[in-house]
């Protein structure tokens, strides 16, 4: 096939257009997304019981939900919330498992429960993680509310008509009611209670079908509706009326009102009332498409908005996405720039650029298989394209390198071309094979960071896969044509000076260095060890640091709000007002360090009644979002703003906590989540406050807290022994209570985009004190009005604003953050469990301790990456076994294999970073590259051993000869990441880690493949471990 290409006229043309063809395209159908897709593995039950305690919602909805899930197949785990009015519970899946089935289980055995309580509302089952959010809609202007929500209404109904707008949620607003409130001494006038009243309005407003009139001529369908859905219909209606025929209405008795249900559910945007949008898309569709389509939708809305109506984007999750990309495609294109450069030196211009064309070739086929495989273009895909600039080009210069020395011992060009691709074929197919051994065990990494970061070496196999067809079946074909032109050319004299230039280098100063390796091949080995165990002992000794995700600059900020329950709405406002006084000090002094002195902060949303962290709802809670200058433009590290932000702001009276954080971006969770596990909750909370205490000793350690909070104050009642002798049971009480003090919901109706609801309840003055309990009266069969404090007995409690579970147990987790400047998170945790929770175990020897969180995330992929990276090996000992016909042979190749640890921990340190989950995956891919220079070095040391070279010559001989094109693809590879190394973009912070991996490591491994494998090789013969298998005078 080789000759064919190379001789036909046509053939290799034709093969490269198609490949660049089906991969350009296919570039405009590629999905872009920040990082590599998540498969969801979670699913969510929701279960409503309004009015019910934690406590209760605990017994009643979370065990049993427990207790019906705890069967299914590939369960994982379960967790489950009950908080006051609502339980949660969150089913895992273990990973690989198939969702779809997963979910189907689920749902079959939450709708086979029947123990709920018959006040329980119907379970909500979904899938989490199904969309995305992109960006947000900011709405402002109309003063009413009311006005503002149908306007946000209808512009939510517009934008999800547009193409890949999966959801839209609208923040700023709770239910919409007609909220009917009546004073307790009306009930007691007309002995009456609040059902009652609300059974008289039901009975009266009504909407129902009423059967069909079957004419001869017709049929004519009837309809009872005389539904009451405004406050004048319904101040009109009429409630009692007696036998004189005397009606009172309920205007009379009760005050109506159009309302919101829960007034702290509100958003201000830049200190206006607002409505927000929340645009998400689905996990399948493109971002920047989705962005471009809700930025047009923007754009024509404005020009036809009522007067004084704003619109304003916020919260941008998807312009990062091209700010990010872009950085890439820029530093990609440098990268092959430089590769072409350093070819350029070597070979000269026109065979530089068939070499270097294989690069997009490459890209381009892979690109188009990408989808196929359920890849998309991300960053952590590009990244791999990316080192593919570098990498791809060892099977290349193999090629070109030998065509070119063929051409110098007389071969024509096409004869060059056609031997000196066929005498490399084993050579380079042995390492291919080599390096997908590596390259495919990492792309079955486990765990959240591995999902993400399998992505690379998946598509670095279809990258070289695509590369190794264009360098057997186009590359020789255009470098034939190339080394035609130069037939009976003399080279320019800069080429002729530089070939005398790297000829002194490889005679005079690495040929002597490698002699004496190989005469001291002892110390050579000696001095490599010590290297290794050098190396290993830097992190292992602490000098350097572990972080398992780097931190990512976004472009939104949050302060998390969180006060005692209970805290009326006006103490939490004043607490929000000192953050964005904070906020504002912060802007004021960052602003003349940017661009054209422009704000740091653009934008300030505040979402009262929420709060992600806590997990509660309510006036104690609220979130202060901040929108910043774009992290390619600003001036100021996300680290510190936030670090600034927390100190303008202070400890304000009475917080529980205020949490500085960006929005999650990437995996790898909180730097401190760890859990206590056991059946008391007041052992856990004791234990949870030791624990905080001791972390909190830590400089470094911010914003800790853990989920068990005290709730509110509860009043509970029940019913004296005498009471059945006024004929008043527990029920009656029980449904009175509740319907004059959490309401009675008595109909729902649509009115245009809005869902209403009628509610009936005691006015605000009789309930807001608990002596307006004791006034309350109860009404008896006969209707007489019975006090409550006669029949029944009322204590005063506090339980647990929260309850969680985890697998049957209580729970409670302590999050926290570290201050990577100051600290590593990691040291700190594992320095936690070693020295302190055994002790903490024994003063409360019922609990359990876990782990979870950005600890418990990097152990699971190191682990799997530990475990993947040795089968690969076995792999490449295998395949070079078989390829050497020896078991010792192999062995001389894969020691060059830990050399490349000495480049990568040593060039982290040298350049100041944190090795991280992408460094070890770097380091891991590095495996599968650095064994190929030695393997063709060991293949050229046998063939001067069979050629009747001694096995020292042979070694010094094959050294000198490989020195060219050993040293040619570190340097390409090197010189493709250079731009990425030196990238100073903060959105590349995340990246420069891996490549440092490469880079380095392959610097080491380099110096390694010219100077340990010869002396190893001879070590090996001085033992006669060779013997066996090669004969050292005949090679055979």
């Amino acid at each position: 096939m080789i000759a064919w290409f190379v001789r036909h006229p046509t053939a290799a043309n034709l093969l490269m257009a198609a490949i660049m063809i089906l991969g350009l395209v296919s570039l405009p159908g590629l999905q872009r997304e920040t990082f590599p897709e998540i498969q969801p593995d979670e699913v969510q039950i929701r279960v409503l019981y309004r009015g019910a305690t934690p406590a209760e919602v605990e017994d009643a909805i979370c065990r049993r939900l427990e207790e019906a899930l705890e069967g299914i197949t590939d369960l994982e785990e379960i967790r489950c919330e009950a908080r006051e009015g609502v339980g949660t519970a969150v089913a895992v899946m273990r990973e690989g498992a198939d969702m779809m089935r997963f979910l189907d289980d689920v749902k079959s055995d939450v709708d086979a429960i029947d123990e709920f309580p018959d006040q329980a509302e119907p379970p909500v089952v979904t899938e989490l993680g199904r969309t995305e959010q992109v960006i947000a809609i900011a709405v402002t202007g109309p003063e009413d509310p009311v006005v503002l929500k149908a306007y946000a209404e209808t512009l939510k109904n517009r934008l999800k008509r547009l193409s890949g707008v999966a959801e839209v949620g609208i923040n700023g607003f709770s239910d919409h009611q007609l909220r009917i409130e009546i004073p307790a001494w009306r009930l007691r006038q007309y002995d009456l209670s609040a059902e009652d009243i609300a059974n008289a309005v039901g009975r009266r407003s009504i909407s129902t079908p009423a059967g069909r009139l079957d004419g001869p001529q017709e049929e004519l369908l009837l309809r009872f509706d005389d539904e009451r859905q405004s406050v004048a219909e319904l101040r009109d209606l009429v409630v009692i009326s007696g036998a004189s025929g005397a009606a009172i209405r309920l205007g009379e008795l009760a005050t109506i009102s159009n309302r919101f249900e829960d007034p702290e559910a509100q958003v201000r945007f830049n200190g206006e009332r607002a409505a927000i949008l929340d645009v998400a898309k689905t996990r399948d569709q493109d971002i920047l498409e989705v962005l471009a389509a809700v930025e047009s939708f923007v754009a024509s809305e404005r020009a036809v908005a009522p007067e004084g109506v704003q619109l304003t984007l916020t919260q941008d999750r998807a312009s990062i996405v091209a700010d990010r990309l872009n950085m890439l495609m820029r530093n990609g294109a440098q990268g092959l720039l430089l590769v072409f450069l350093v070819l350029w030196l070597f070979f000269g211009w026109r065979y530089s650029f068939w070499v270097t064309l294989g690069l997009p070739v490459a890209f381009l086929g892979a690109l188009f298989v990408l989808p196929a495989v359920g890849i998309t273009l991300n960053m952590i895909s590009m990244v791999g394209l990316l080192i593919g600039v570098g990498l791809l080009m060892d099977d290349a210069i193999v090629i070109a390198e030998n065509i070119a020395a063929r051409l110098t011992k007389g071969d024509g060009p096409a004869d060059a071309a056609i031997n000196g691709a066929r005498e490399v074929l084993p050579g380079v197919l042995s390492s291919f094979a080599t390096t997908l051994m590596v390259f495919g065990s990492l792309a079955f990494i486990s765990g959240e960071i591995g999902q993400i970061l399998r992505v690379m070496p998946i598509v670095l196999i279809l990258v070289i896969s695509v590369s190794l067809v264009e360098a057997f079946w186009i590359l020789p074909h255009h470098l034939g044509h190339a080394l035609a032109h130069q037939v009976g050319r003399q080279p320019s004299r800069l080429r002729q000076r530089f070939e005398r230039g790297f000829d002194r280098l490889r005679e005079r100063r690495f040929g002597p260095l490698l002699d004496r390796a190989i005469d001291y091949r002892y110390l050579t080995l000696g001095l490599a060890l010590m290297l290794i165990i050098l190396a290993i002992a830097m992190p292992v000794g602490g000098k350097l640091k572990f972080v398992g995700f780097p931190e990512l600059d976004g472009d939104v900020l949050e302060a998390r709000l969180l006060l005692p329950q209970g805290t009326p709405l006006e103490r939490t406002e004043a607490v929000v007002e000192r953050i964005i006084a904070g906020l504002d000090e912060v802007n004021a002094e960052f602003k003349p360090r940017q661009p054209d002195q422009q704000d740091l902060v653009q934008n300030v949303t505040v979402l009262f009644g929420e709060n992600p962290d806590a997990y509660e709802s309510g006036a104690h809670v609220a979130r202060v979002v901040a929108d910043l200058l774009n992290a390619e433009t600003r001036d100021a590290p996300l680290d510190a703003v936030r670090n600034r932000w927390r100190d303008a702001v202070g400890e304000p009276a009475d917080v529980i906590s205020i949490k500085y954080t960006e929005p999650a971006i990437g995996p790898g969770g909180r730097a401190i989540d760890l859990r206590l596990l056991g059946p008391d909750l007041e052992q856990l909370k004791a234990a949870s406050r030791e624990l905080q205490d001791y972390l909190g000793g830590y400089a470094g350690v911010q914003d800790l807290s853990d989920d068990l909070r005290p709730g509110k104050r509860e009043l509970r009642l029940r019913l004296k022994p005498d009471a059945g002798t006024l004929g008043i049971d527990a029920r009656m009480v029980a449904d009175q209570l509740r319907g004059a003090f959490q309401g009675v919901e008595i109909d729902e109706f649509a009115l245009g985009d809005a869902i209403y609801e009628i509610d009936l309840r005691l006015e605000p003055e009789d309930r807001a004190d608990p002596s307006d309990l004791e006034r309350f009266t109860v009404t008896g069969p006969d209707g007489a009005q019975v006090p409550l404090s006669i029949v029944a007995e009322i204590d005063e409690v506090r339980g647990w604003a929260r309850i969680n579970r985890v697998d049957g147990q209580r729970a409670v987790s302590i999050e926290g953050d570290v201050d990577r400047a100051q600290a590593n998170a990691r040291e700190l945790v594992t320095l936690t469990q070693r020295e302190f929770i055994p002790d903490l175990l024994e003063r409360y020897p019922s609990l359990r301790f876990e782990m979870e969180g950005e600890t418990s995330e990097s152990a699971e992929t190191g682990q799997s990456i530990v475990r993947n990276v040795l089968l690969g090996m076995i792999g490449v000992y295998m395949l070079l076994a078989l390829q050497f016909r020896g078991y010792l042979a192999p062995v001389t190749v894969m020691l060059v294999i830990p050399t490349a640890l000495i480049g990568v921990i040593f060039g982290h340190i040298a350049l100041g970073l944190d090795l991280t989950m992408p460094s070890i995956v770097g380091m891991a891919s590095l495996f599968g590259v650095v064994v190929n220079d030695s393997i063709l070095l060991v293949v050229f040391i046998r063939e001067a051993q069979r050629a009747g070279a001694a096995t020292i010559d042979a070694a010094r001989q094959a050294g000198r000869a490989r020195f060219r094109p050993i040293l040619l693809t570190s340097i390409t590879t090197v010189a493709g990441l250079t731009p990425l190394l030196l990238e100073q973009s903060l959105q590349a912070q995340i990246l420069i880690p891996l490549a440092a991996s490469l880079a380095f490591g392959l610097a080491s491994a380099t110096l390694a493949a010219l100077f340990l494998v010869p002396a190893i090789y001879v070590i090996l013969d001085d033992f006669h471990l060779l013997g066996a298998f090669i004969d050292t005078r005949t090679g055979r």
